[in-house]
């Protein structure tokens, strides 16, 4: 398996996360952010156990191809 990064948040203190990855094996995305703990928005989603959720900012759609692409 090989991870690309995509990006990390240009506005991201220090650098850190969040941030976009693509593995090439199973062709999709990974996405490292802060994970959502708000009942109140969870409570709307239907989550399984082995699943979480996580957040990114809108302005980091950028990163993905599908987005990079249809700006040209």
């Amino acid at each position: 398996m090989a991870l690309h990064k995509l990006g990390k948040d240009p506005e991201s203190p220090n650098g850190g996360s969040p941030t976009i990855y693509y593995d090439d094996v199973a062709d999709s995305y990974l996405v490292q952010g802060l994970r959502v703990e708000d009942a109140d928005r969870l409570n709307q989603m239907d989550i399984p156990a082995h699943e979480t959720v996580t957040e990114i900012p809108k302005r980091m759609v950028q990163f993905f191809p599908e987005v990079r692409s249809a700006d040209v």
